[in-house]
């Protein structure tokens, strides 16, 4: 677990899922793939879901999946040990 605790870091600023015992999607950054589209497919035809364009939609985007709770970041573990507002099954709160 340490060797594991001490990667993620390196992970998070190399790649943008970090996929533990799990499947990924199937969804990739590439140009052939493609979802949203312009208008009228999507209400935003800047950019799609999917694909290179997506990289335009997000600042900086990490996805934890299956991921141990001792190797989330602290703002993503449960019992919310920052005391962050977070939204949990719709509801806004600090759970």
């Amino acid at each position: 677990m340490e060797a594991a605790r001490q990667l993620v870091p390196v992970l998070e600023r190399r790649v943008g899922r970090i996929l533990v015992n799990g499947y990924p999607t199937g969804v990739e950054v590439g140009h052939a793939m493609v979802h949203g589209g312009p208008y009228p497919a999507t209400s935003d035809g800047r950019s799609t879901s999917v694909g290179t364009l997506a990289i335009a939609r997000f600042l900086r985007p990490v996805c934890y999946q299956d991921m141990p709770e001792a190797l989330l970041p602290e703002a993503l573990r449960d019992g919310n040990p920052l005391g962050l507002m977070r939204r949990l099954d719709g509801v806004v709160g600090r759970h």
